[in-house]
């Protein structure tokens, strides 16, 4: 990514170029990540392809002002925050499901950020609800986030007693108000190790976002808004929920439009969705 390329990212989500790579200047850079550009999974469902290149990370959420899911946004906002001068590590991670079962290999990716003025910060915009601002990777204790409240662990052993991975260097669990949300492996990766994950969540029949439709943000207050399928969500800072369905076609373009910025010439749909199937907290 070129200065060129990352002052239009920079105007995509209203952020002034940061003099220094700070912990300050990282957390507005998150905030204002997560209220403007969307978690969604729309080109799943209309025929997109979804390719880990940088330039085409860069067509999707800066020119032609889309969102995606965990590899997109993390990968593109990883890719800004290293132009801007922060040190960058790529992360995979497995998300725990039901029954605490963890996913495949590569399943999401996450950011491991260092700053100018101390300390690593786990950065993540692509996982659903998640925290708001960046999490000090180091520290163990509870971490008070707008979302909740954060821990980040060791990860408890396996059955076998591993810990970690073959390098020897423990994995970390990012729990989320007492409950897991997805294991992280510390050894650094790179945009084109997740491939096979994206292969996998935009193809399995038994992945979570080919049977759903999902488009959420963080809004100003905190809240969030989401749209999935037709039924539109606006949850408040407090948690309260108000839905309501979307009965036409016009309605959830105009939403898609004047709520998440996304201006589609027909709308997504999915063959057999449920809305019990709906995981809105992942990759």
């Amino acid at each position: 990514m070129d200065r060129v390329q990352a002052d239009a990212y920079l105007r995509r989500i209203g952020a002034e170029r940061p003099a220094w790579p700070t912990v300050e200047g990282l957390r507005d850079l998150q905030l204002r990540h997560l209220r403007t550009v969307p978690f969604e999974n729309l080109s799943i469902h209309l025929g997109e392809e979804i390719v880990l290149e940088e330039k085409r990370l860069l067509d999707k959420v800066v020119a032609a002002r889309r969102g995606g899911f965990c590899y997109e946004l993390n990968g593109a906002f990883g890719a800004l925050l290293a132009e801007l001068g922060f040190e960058v590590t790529l992360l995979a991670a497995r998300v725990y499901g039901e029954g605490e079962r963890l996913g495949i290999p590569y399943d999401h990716l996450a950011l491991r950020v260092r700053t100018v003025d101390g300390g690593e910060w786990l950065v993540d915009v692509g996982f659903g609800a998640n925290s708001h601002l960046p999490l000090a990777f180091g520290e163990r204790s509870e971490q008070v986030d707008p979302a909740g409240t954060f821990r980040v662990v060791e990860a408890a052993a396996d059955a076998a007693g591993v810990r970690g991975d073959a390098s020897g260097v423990g994995d970390l669990d990012v729990v989320r108000d007492g409950r897991a949300q997805y294991r992280l492996e510390m050894r650094p990766r790179v945009l084109g190790d997740f491939v096979s994950g994206v292969w996998w969540h935009t193809t399995s029949p038994v992945s979570h976002f080919t049977r759903s439709l999902v488009c959420s943000r963080v809004t100003e207050d905190g809240g969030r808004i989401t749209l999935s399928g037709r039924k539109f969500t606006v949850t408040g800072a407090d948690g309260v929920k108000e839905g309501s369905d979307l009965a036409t076609d016009e309605e959830v373009l105009e939403t898609y439009r004047e709520r998440f910025g996304i201006v589609l010439d027909r709308v997504p749909m999915v063959e057999a969705f449920s809305p019990g199937e709906e995981r809105e907290e992942s990759s």
